[in-house]
């Protein structure tokens, strides 16, 4: 199980590395970082929505996606130091908007993901049968 975490967390903090050099480094406003959680957020919203559809998924699959790959995609640790960073910054109001967004907009993300993905797999059932 370690191992599936591990591995997982090591293409998820890959693909956050890759999403933030492109995003690049914008010292206003820490775009990139509320980018990775909020697409991290949704995804892990698609995850249990699929996997809550299985009848017998592999007992890897949530480790190696869920908390590995998407647990190493998310960075809220890296979401309060940059809140911290804009406060000693003297940019209050952008230091409040970030720390006000970044966790509705994660649970919005989650909540359309599962209903998204529910919705999408209930159609495709429907038209199964």
């Amino acid at each position: 199980m370690l191992g599936a975490i591990a591995a997982g967390g090591v293409v998820g903090a890959e693909a956050r590395y890759a999403l933030t050099l492109l995003g690049g480094d914008d010292p206003r406003f820490p775009w990139a970082t509320l980018a990775e959680n909020i697409t991290g957020c949704f995804l892990i919203g698609v995850l249990m929505a699929v996997i809550l559809q299985l009848t017998a998924p592999h007992r890897l699959v949530r480790p190696f996606l869920g908390v590995g790959m998407l647990g190493g995609y998310t960075t809220f640790s890296a979401y309060a130091v940059e809140v911290r960073e804009l406060i000693a910054d003297d940019r209050a109001a952008a230091a409040l908007s970030y720390l006000v967004i970044t966790p509705l907009a994660a649970l919005t993300a989650v909540w359309l993901g599962v209903r998204g993905t529910g919705a999408a797999l209930g159609r495709l059932r429907h038209r199964g049968t």
